[in-house]
């Protein structure tokens, strides 16, 4: 199988705004965020499906993705924090967990993804987030 786009940031072939790192997840801000926060858990081992991961590697993504949505619930100013596993847009498992006021907030659009990403303001909030 071909490396994902998220095995290449794991491998640090590509940069990331890390909030999170353990021995099997990885937890990093959206580049295209459909809100503040909005945070990708993924699985070190590259599989497509969430639901194919061993026992254990599930459980380890689905305690970064808890670990991350309380710390977004603290240091984000938005009421809930979302959990979506969407399974068809990269070919790596992986969560997106998203601070939002509305449902319809959790939708992204084709201009956010079009819109030049802020590394700066992501680089800072990463700051804000990162597990000390």
């Amino acid at each position: 199988m071909q490396d994902s786009i998220f095995t290449k940031i794991i491998k640090g072939e590509i940069p990331c705004h890390k909030i999170y790192e353990d021995e099997k997840t990885l937890a990093f801000l959206d580049i295209h965020p459909v809100a503040e926060g909005h945070t990708l858990v993924v699985s070190k081992t590259q599989v497509e499906f969430i639901w194919d991961l061993d026992d254990d590697e599930y459980q380890a993504v689905m305690q970064t993705v808890k670990k991350v949505g309380l710390r977004l619930r603290a240091g984000i100013d938005k009421p809930y924090v979302g959990e979506i596993v969407v399974g068809t847009d990269i070919p790596h498992a992986h969560v997106h967990v998203v601070p939002f006021d509305q449902p319809s907030e959790l939708k992204r659009t084709l201009e956010q993804v079009e819109t030049a990403t802020d590394h700066d303001a992501l680089a800072t909030l990463a700051q804000r987030l990162y597990f000390e």
